[in-house]
This record gives C-alpha cells, structure tokens and sequence, in this order.
C-alpha cells in the first residue's frame, strides 16, 4: 500500500499541492507501482486518484468498474458521461493549484511522460498547473528496499557465475572445433537463469565483431554468427530472483577467443574501462561528500574520458540507466546525450555505469551497476579489469 503520510510530506517538501494519479488499460505502469494496484484488474475506463498535500486522498471512477480503486484510501465519486468526468476532476482538485503527473516538459524523460497530451490539456482547463512527479517517483518508485538490494546481490552472484561459465563454454566449443553460434549461447544462458531461479523479461546479448558494434544487437536463431577462434566475445546479461519485488542486475564483460588479447582491442578496452572508473569515482566523491549531482554530470564525466581519447563519436547512448523491478528502471538516468537527465541521484537508488565504444569492425562495453546508500555509493558485484584471453 501506498504510504500517503510519507507522499505528503515530499510533497509539501516540494511546495506541491498533490499528486494525481491517473491511468487507462494500464498504461502507467508507474501509477500501478506506487498504488500497488494489481496489474491484471481489468480497467477499460478512465481512473484518477489524487493525494492532496494536506487533507485526505480523493477517487474518482466510473459506475461499471466501481472497485478499481477500493484498495486504496480516500473518497469516492463516481461518474459515467463526460460531463459528469469533467465535473468529478473539478471536484478532485478543488483547494489545489500546482498538481504533479507522470508528465515531463517536452518529454524529456520518456520513462516519466506516461500521462497523455489530451489529459494535461484537460487538468491545465481547469486552471491548474501541472508539474513532472520525477523526483516524486524517484522517492516513491525508483528507490529499493533492504531487501530488494539483498535480493539484486544474491541475483548479481547468480549472473557473474552464469556469465563465467558462459566465456568457459564458448572457450571449450572452440577448443574441441565444435560450432557454437551467437543465439546457441544466447539460449544457454537463458536456460541457466531457469534452474538458477532467475528470469529475464528478454535474452541477454551475445556478440561477436561486427555484431558487438551494435549497442543493442539481438542474436536470432539461424542467422547469428558462429563464435571462432579469434573473436571478440561481448556478454551482457541481466536478471532478477523470481520473485516479486524482485529488480534486476545488469553487466557487461568481454571475452576474447585466443590466448593474448591484440593491441587494438586492449586498447578500446582501458579507455572504456578508464570512463568506466572515472564515473564511479565521481559518484563516490559526491554521495561521500553529501553533494548533490545529477544523472547529466555523471555522464559528461565518462563522456569527456571518451572524448579526450579520440573515439567521441564512436560512444553512441547515455552512460547508465535506472534499475529497478524493470531493467531499466524510471529512476535517474546517467543521461546527458539522449536527454539531459537533472534528476538527482538519491538514496536507496541503483544504476548502471557503462560506457562503451563502437567502430565498425568491433565494440567493447564495460559494464557494472552503481547503489547509492546513505552516504555512501558502491559497486554491487565483479569489476572487469582487463578482456578476458579465453583459451589462456
């Protein structure tokens, strides 16, 4: 259940005068998440649930699915026509000017714009302001539970296990000449996850050059690439306990088919590693010193590493994404290349830092997930140092 004392304290922190939540065939996932609302109730019309900064939660539904919201605390109207849904809005935000949504001013934060255009118009009519609930989600949705971090550690040995014997097993195909391609591996892996009591809502990625030079290349039974002696394995795998509740550990590591790892790859491999390190250091210099920094900054960081080695270009995406019960999760991003990302990175949230470059022959990606605590910042599993040489 949601805790409402707790959400009107933020926000009369924030000078808000409350939080309206709506929602229709489940298309904000967050409002779900928050109200603990169950995901398969069936809700074919229009919802709004607001908590006012002072005062008692409101609800308004319509008359044929009357129990949407009865889990929930507050008093309920109901409506059937649109004038009626008009009227009950009016009535739900009296006494209230400034009101946060799942909104974000020119959709700068996708993972937060979930409220439709039609329905900002529709509350600003009746001359209210509406403000981005980001750093309310952040608080509300994003942020995890001792157990939830528990849980992503027992998970991240899991996977770091899962990953190692994944580079094993492509090493031992290629040693005894057996042909193993890319989405074999892919499938492997996933089997794994099942009798590990883990699960994924899509595969993890297995690439070999050129396919690792897609960021997001998916390997696809009867057209992936068989894995050779001499290549460059990229492995980046991610899972949760199958659990509810449960969120995810996310890494990348790489792997190469030979006993010594050429010059050229070693050397894309220190540079990522090296903005890899210098975003880390900067998160724990901050959460240390009791600093506010914010997801753009921590990218510019490992951005500036890239740069300033000449492959600037070639890192195409954001330095890290928010983890949660989702892999990529609606907290900060670690973002000041896709969107300029200046939500605060805050307590008790979990995030990837993983820089990476991306020529046309090969790419290398680095890999680890960021927790932040109460005045500390850590790195929750296995650290890459060097490309693994797999037949050493």
């Amino acid at each position: 259940m949601p805790d409402i004392p707790a959400i009107q304290s933020a926000l009369r922190d924030a000078k808000i005068d409350g939080w309206l939540f709506y929602d229709h065939h489940h298309r904000d996932s967050i409002a779900g998440n928050i109200l603990s609302l169950d995901p398969h109730a069936m809700v074919t019309r229009r919802w709004f649930y607001f908590i006012p900064a002072k005062g008692e939660p409101r609800k308004l539904v319509h008359r044929i699915e009357q129990v949407t919201l009865d889990t929930l605390a507050g008093k309920k109207e109901v409506y059937s026509r649109w004038e009626e849904l008009h009227q009950g809005l009016k009535k739900l935000l009296s006494g209230s000017k400034n009101i946060a949504m799942q909104y974000s001013p020119e959709n700068n934060i996708p993972y937060i714009g979930l409220v439709d255009a039609g329905t900002i118009e529709l509350i600003r009519k009746l001359k209210k302001k509406v403000v981005s609930s980001a750093d309310l989600v952040q608080k509300f949705e994003a942020s995890w539970t001792p157990a939830q971090l528990d849980g992503h550690v027992e998970a991240g040995k899991i996977v770091d296990r899962i990953t190692r014997e994944a580079f094993t097993r492509a090493a031992k195909f290629v040693q005894e000449g057996k042909p193993l391609a890319e989405y074999e591996l892919q499938q492997w892996i996933v089997e794994q996850f099942r009798t590990s009591g883990l699960v994924t809502a899509e595969p993890p990625i297995v690439a070999v050059q050129p396919n690792n030079g897609n960021p997001h290349y998916e390997p696809k039974q009867g057209i992936s690439r068989p894995i050779r002696a001499g290549d460059l394995l990229l492995l980046d795998i991610w899972a949760k306990l199958d659990r509810p509740g449960s969120v995810y550990y996310d890494i990348t590591w790489m792997g190469y088919l030979g006993h010594r790892v050429p010059d050229s790859y070693a050397k894309i491999f220190r540079l990522v590693k090296d903005a890899r390190n210098r975003a880390i250091d900067f998160i724990k210099d901050a959460v240390e010193e009791g600093r506010t920094i914010h997801g753009w900054e921590v990218d510019r960081v490992a951005r500036e590493t890239i740069r300033k080695g000449g492959y600037g270009k070639y890192f195409v995406h954001r330095t890290g994404h928010s983890i949660g019960q989702e892999v990529h999760g609606n907290g900060a991003n670690m973002d000041g290349l896709e969107t300029r990302d200046d939500r605060r990175i805050v307590p008790h949230t979990c995030f990837s830092i993983e820089p990476g470059i991306y020529l046309p022959e090969f790419g290398v990606r680095s890999e680890v997930n960021v927790h932040v605590g109460e005045g500390e910042a850590r790195v929750t599993g296995a650290v890459q140092q060097e490309i693994l040489p797999l037949l050493g």
